[in-house]
């Protein structure tokens, strides 16, 4: 039994570093702009709006105009679990409290340069499956949060290419709530309470390239982040007998690599009402081999742990198309497909993680010269998934859908 614990409290400490890691699909948060999320997500190579800051900055120097805006979605999560017996548990929560989109760009109208900025959450998610089902010992809450700070210059090289880059400033922050097996006096299971905050840096680079007023191409690339948490804290609450093996708190220290991603997009414009994009985004997951992590005051009986994780690369495709049904109105819809890079034996409650399909649509409506707004709608079906958990043996299948309904203001001049 103590084994067992010690196994638990090890997982779950490695799962407190998750928001920082978006676990290919599972906490990728593909919520960076509204326009392109109702075109299924793409953006880096058809040169949209202000969005361009995150999607492909080569673009920024080519816009016409400067912006400023604000968009926030909403993810209504449904997660279900049925086990061998079979037992089904149901978790739905509000997973991204909130996802937020906020973008300015600024420049003089003639200048080769552009100056943007944005701050978006790429990462994130939330369960609550409650404490009274079969894998509580894996989890019974998790809440997890990032932001992405990420100043950016843009450069016109021609007036069909621009290039462009941008520093990341990445902050992330998760609580998890587990139960411990082993039982008090009143036969109460044990719980561990786990919190951090990790900050990291990167850059995003891009190219963008307009050869005519048809066809548009762009290449992005977003570089690795190292995640660092210095002062996590590990709260645990169990039987007296184990108060002095499991200091609370406690402290961990560790560092995480974010991976890389390419992507490639293209952009279409038969006519002058009717226009179509496709992206395609490889992430380079595997990257991510280990999970290490250092306690502050380890113990004879809680010791510094490596954990395998062995992830692989993954990718997805996202089409999208728009048509302009007046000048002031457009109508939008997209698909995607992604695949997952978490391999056998590690889907999780925290990643019920699988191949995934989605529909997106949505509109704009331009209210005035200067203001628009966007609305965006989006369906994921993810798995279902059979697994058996590699560190905590919790066998059974995964099925998990998303509806994502956003709205975005913005302001060109």
């Amino acid at each position: 039994m103590i084994k067992y614990f010690i196994q638990t409290i090890r997982f779950a400490l490695i799962l407190s570093f998750l928001p920082m890691l978006s676990i290919a699909q599972g906490f990728q948060v593909n919520l960076e702009g509204q326009k392109q999320i109702s075109m299924g997500g793409t953006g880096t190579g058809s040169n949209l709006n202000e969005a361009t800051v995150f999607f492909n900055p080569g673009g920024i120097s080519l816009l016409k105009e400067n912006y400023l805006s604000i968009g926030e979605s909403t993810v209504f999560l449904n997660a279900s679990f049925t086990g061998a017996n079979p037992s089904t548990y149901q978790t739905t929560s509000n997973t991204i409290s909130p996802p937020i989109q906020g973008y300015l760009v600024l420049g003089p109208k003639d200048a080769g340069i552009k100056f943007g900025f944005g701050i978006y959450n790429p990462f994130g998610g939330a369960y609550n499956w409650g404490n009274s089902w079969k894998g509580r010992y894996a989890l019974e809450k998790l809440d997890l949060k990032s932001y992405f700070l990420q100043p950016t210059i843009s450069v016109r090289l021609s007036p069909e290419l621009g290039i462009g880059g941008g520093f990341i400033f990445a902050l992330g922050y998760v609580d998890l709530t587990r139960a411990i097996p082993l039982a008090d006096a009143n036969g109460t299971d044990g719980q561990s309470e786990l919190s951090g905050h990790a900050a990291g840096y990167g850059y995003n680079l891009g190219i963008y390239y307009q050869p005519t007023h048809e066809f548009s191409v762009g290449l992005s690339y977003r570089s690795h982040i190292n995640m660092k948490t210095d002062q996590g804290t590990a709260i645990f609450n169990v039987p007296n007998s184990l108060f002095t093996s499991f200091p609370s708190p406690n402290g961990f220290t560790n560092t995480l690599p974010l991976p890389a991603s390419f992507n490639l997009g293209f952009g279409y414009k038969p006519s002058k009402v009717f226009s179509l994009a496709f992206d395609v985004n490889y992430v380079q997951w595997s990257i991510y081999k280990t999970l290490e992590f250092d306690f502050v005051t380890p113990t004879a009986t809680l010791t510094n742990s490596i954990s395998p994780r062995n992830y692989k690369d993954a990718f997805d495709l996202r089409l999208g198309g728009e048509y302009k049904i007046s000048p002031s109105f457009q109508v939008r819809g997209g698909i995607l497909y992604g695949a997952t890079a978490i391999p056998n034996g590690y889907v999780t409650p925290e990643t019920t993680d699988a191949n995934r399909v989605g529909l997106s649509t949505g509109f704009g409506w331009a209210i005035s010269h200067h203001l628009q707004l966007d609305a965006s709608y989006l369906f994921e079906s993810i798995g279902p998934r059979t697994q058996t958990e590699v560190e905590t043996q919790l066998s059974g299948t995964y099925k998990t859908v998303t509806f994502i309904p956003g709205l975005g203001l913005t302001y060109h001049f």
